[in-house]
């Protein structure tokens, strides 16, 4: 049984509780999204499994989780890009924010979440129970795409992508 971190606004720990517990009663929880991008600033985008227990089959960023009690948002971030989209390379944490969002299955998004920001030119050999698809895509098509068809995406990157392309941009430019 997997178990998610509750926190509070702060990113304190309040406490654990088993993972779809915490989505049905929409508590907030720790979380994480990666966002990796490649030499050519895409962003390498992932397709849900279809099978998900929510979201399933919707575009989103390289890979989101929970950290598990004891590791660090790096390490989560690093397994969880391994087991998600089989690869593994440097990532930083750039910013946090909380969102809410009624998903699919009457499961609520509550969470506090790291975004973490890597760098990878290789194609991902992702794992099929997690990914359905994946590509590589420049982040004017994503804002045009996700403006005509909302509804192919993630709730949590439809909300946070406009910060992480900002963030990306201002440091592709530094």
């Amino acid at each position: 049984m997997e178990h998610v971190i509750l926190v509070d606004e702060n990113d304190q720990q309040i406490g654990l509780m088993e993972k779809m517990e915490a989505h049905e009663k929409g508590l907030l929880h720790r979380a994480f999204s990666v966002f990796i991008f490649n030499d050519e600033n895409q962003l390498l985008l992932q397709q849900r499994a279809k099978d998900k227990y929510h979201s399933g089959g919707l575009w989103t960023n390289t890979c989101c989780s929970h950290p598990r009690e004891g590791e660090s948002l790096l390490d989560a971030g690093k397994r969880r890009l391994h087991e998600e989209m089989g690869f593994s390379c440097p990532i930083e944490t750039v910013f946090s924010f909380i969102y809410k969002a009624e998903l699919d299955n009457n499961l609520i998004e509550h969470e506090l979440d790291h975004v973490l920001i890597g760098n990878y030119n290789e194609a991902p050999k992702p794992n099929p129970d997690e990914v359905m698809d994946w590509k590589y895509v420049d982040l004017e098509w994503v804002v045009e795409d996700m403006k005509a068809n909302p509804e192919n995406y993630t709730a949590w990157f439809r909300i946070v992508f406009d910060n992480v392309k900002g963030h990306f941009l201002n440091t592709v430019q530094s």
